[in-house]
């Protein structure tokens, strides 16, 4: 049941009160209900250091705690967020201190900012919700987890449904306080600690033998972390984003036998590690450990939406009409990419159409092209995103719309398909792919062939819609050796499009040394 039925346009702060951190996320809700994250910010307090054991949070970390949402609150403002659209959830170390309801009511009076307790199980929830809008699940079994400082979370489910969700008191920073004395860890304790985690996690190891999953995906600043040392390790620094990529067991592995050996100063000096993560990382690669070992995990791909992501899409759905109507189930890469178009004011018609007929194109060439079918969808999405670089100017607007497909933040892809669509958005005009230029050249061997042959349909699919008049509702493609028949059918005479196809039509015959061959046919 939907408590109020928000209109319009407005912004939404979300903050997430975690035992490690407290993170927010500023995001614009479109008319249409969906939103685009517009700033982030986090502060690593450490509010549950030494609460584990005591179940009290301490004093100064409720000061520096109430100092901290002052200014996250401050930043909301000043983003343009009204005071009753700032939401804040408490989890593990809070909800457990016998003081966490006094330290509740303190926000209340000293920062305005009214806050809800929730549930291991309610976080694992809403951790679900963050995750499936980032990353591309559709009907596959996923295991899902998400290593906090206080509580694991562990979800099991497809994109559509969560199975199983379960919290567990695993936190890095209630284990380190518990288990962790010696610098670098001894093997005992370290052994102490890994029989923990596998006796806390046996029921779950055991559901899964019957529910085996087909993807892993992890969460987490934890995950984070040590995927960017991994990335470092590899000589893969310049990670960027991390969203979709995927480390392996064996790289894991080499990064926990050279870390495990370090004392703190030692890590302290480790690419990618965050020095308030240099202690809690220790219990982090032991428990990530465990779980490729006891779920036969092989590789793991990182999800950069969790809680706070998900607090914001609770939200929409519970408040927010034609949020709830359109994305109950999602397609995580289309709505990411008409989200990206929406932001960027696209001309929605004529974009559609060209991806319809680049499409079109792609299918019936395949004999030709031999481009294997799991890049059709990139080939789509390209020709939706062609050309929103018009936004910020017509002139060049080919590299422009390259530029914001990098750095627009699409979801649901791996960074080499983003690549993928971003070049082929980049050649659909003007000139070719060169070895010259250094985004071509960075690639690999495979694929360039491939942006080689979709940036050409996407190419003759633009010349065909040249007067964004629609004019050509289909094409018919027949192969006749070294000759390609095209039937254009059309729903007036197509003259414009004819004229800018034959100026293009050259690369295709260049690329594949066949001789294109067009007629119109009037349809009603």
């Amino acid at each position: 049941m939907l408590l109020e039925n928000e209109k319009g346009q407005f912004k939404l702060a979300a903050i997430d009160m975690g035992t490690n951190s407290f993170h927010m996320v500023i995001s614009e809700v479109l008319p249409d209900g969906g939103f685009i994250v517009v700033d982030r910010a986090k502060d690593m307090i450490r509010i549950g250091e030494n609460s584990i054991t005591t179940k009290m949070l301490s004093e100064e970390a409720m000061v520096k705690g109430l100092q901290s949402l002052k200014t996250l609150k401050k930043l909301a403002t000043e983003r343009g967020v009204d005071n009753h659209h700032v939401i804040a959830y408490a989890t593990s170390a809070i909800r457990e201190a016998k003081n966490g309801e006094r330290f509740l009511d303190m926000i209340n009076r000293e920062v305005g900012i009214k806050t809800k307790l929730i549930s291991g199980v309610e976080e694992a929830r809403l951790i679900y919700l963050g995750v499936r809008d980032a990353i591309d699940i559709g009907d596959k079994n996923a295991l899902m987890f998400d290593i906090g400082g206080g509580s694991l979370e562990i979800i099991f489910g497809d994109g559509k449904t969560p199975f199983l969700l379960e919290s567990k008191k695993l936190g890095v920073a209630r284990m380190l306080e518990r288990f962790v004395t010696t610098d670098p860890i001894s093997t005992k304790e370290r052994h102490l600690l890994q029989q923990y985690y596998e006796v806390n996690l046996q029921s779950i190891a055991e559901y899964l033998k019957e529910n085996p999953p087909e993807m892993f995906i992890g969460s987490s600043g934890t995950i984070e972390n040590i995927a960017k040392m991994i990335f470092n390790m590899s000589g893969n620094g310049e990670y960027g984003r991390l969203n979709n990529r995927v480390f392996t067991k064996k790289e894991f592995s080499t990064l926990v036998k050279k870390v495990l050996e370090m004392d703190s100063s030692e890590r302290l000096e480790l690419n990618g590690l965050d020095e308030k993560r240099v202690d809690l990382i220790v219990p982090g690669l032991i428990l990530t450990c465990t779980l490729f070992n006891l779920f036969n995990v092989d590789k793991l791909m990182i999800s950069e939406s969790a809680l706070r992501e998900g607090m914001v899409i609770d939200y929409l759905l519970n408040h927010v009409e034609a949020y709830r109507k359109t994305h109950e189930y999602l397609d995580v890469r289309r709505k990411s990419v008409i989200e990206l178009a929406q932001r960027f004011q696209w001309d929605k018609t004529h974009s559609f159409h060209v991806a319809k007929l680049a499409t079109r194109l792609f299918d019936q060439l395949k004999s030709l092209h031999k481009v294997p079918d799991t890049y059709r969808d990139l080939l789509e999405y390209a020709g939706l995103l062609h050309n929103i670089g018009c936004f910020i100017s017509m002139t060049g607007h080919h590299k422009h719309s390259f530029y914001i497909i990098l750095n627009g933040g699409l979801r649901g892809f791996s960074p080499e398909e983003i690549q993928i669509i971003a070049n082929t958005v980049r050649y659909h005009r003007k000139s070719l792919p060169n070895l010259k230029h250094p985004n071509f050249k960075s690639l690999s061997v495979e694929h360039r062939q491939v942006i080689k042959r979709l940036s050409v349909f996407l190419r003759l699919a633009n010349a065909l819609d040249r007067g964004h008049r629609q004019t050509i509702q289909d094409i018919v493609v027949d192969e006749h050796g070294k000759m390609i028949h095209l039937n254009l059918r059309a729903i007036k005479d197509p003259e414009i499009e004819v004229w800018e196809f034959n100026r293009e039509k050259q690369w295709l015959e260049s690329l594949y040394k066949r001789k294109l061959q067009i007629d119109v046919e009037l349809i009603k």
